[in-house]
């Protein structure tokens, strides 16, 4: 069974800036799911960067842009840090990766580990059964799913029995959308979800 978080709220402590070493050493670790039964929205990024790898909290990198997108798509009430990533529970939304191993880019993944990753997200999916995934990222999701022309925007599929939207990649490094156009995204997403 997949690894998640149990389903209380911790106490919120900021997440911590990491060293260079801390960063450095971060290479190849996991960050635990954020998961439960009957999800919303389960969010599935691509992988963990250094950053998240090395706090332990998903999109915990200051430029990444997830946090302030779910917030201004009204999915949270404001703007999260990602040490208060449990609270995503309690609104029946979660957090997952394509691939378990935190690189300092996501261009450092195989296309194997990206199709691996579509298969254990699925069976993710199955266990689980969250009403709806979003997978972050159109690049990962056409080499993972095998889906080459695939756009951003709700999918004709579903996955699993949930329904499949693919969401812009969220890191600051993705200049093809500003926030506002993130927050445009992620609100399309909640209107259809809720």
């Amino acid at each position: 069974m997949p690894t998640h978080r149990p389903a209380h709220r911790p106490a919120h402590r900021p997440t911590h800036r990491p060293t260079q070493a801390e960063l450095e050493a971060a290479a190849g670790r996991r960050v635990p799911d954020v998961l439960g039964p009957g999800l919303r929205v389960l969010f599935c990024g691509i992988n963990p960067g250094l950053w998240s790898g090395a706090t332990g909290h998903h999109f915990a990198r200051p430029g990444n842009r997830f946090w302030p997108a779910l917030a201004g798509a009204g999915f949270t009430d404001g703007q999260l840090d990602p040490a208060e990533e449990e609270r995503l529970l309690a609104a029946g939304l979660g957090i997952t990766n394509l691939v378990d191993r935190a690189t300092a880019a996501a261009d450092e993944l195989r296309p194997a580990e990206l199709v691996a990753g579509a298969a254990a997200l699925e069976a993710k999916i199955a266990t689980y059964r969250p009403a709806w995934v979003a997978v972050l990222g159109i690049g990962a999701y056409r080499t993972g799913f095998g889906r080459k022309r695939a756009v951003v925007g709700r999918q004709p599929e579903r996955l699993a029995g949930a329904g499949l939207w693919v969401l812009p990649n969220p890191s600051g490094l993705n200049a093809h959308y500003q926030l506002d156009g993130l927050v445009a995204a992620f609100a399309e997403l909640r209107g259809a979800t809720t």
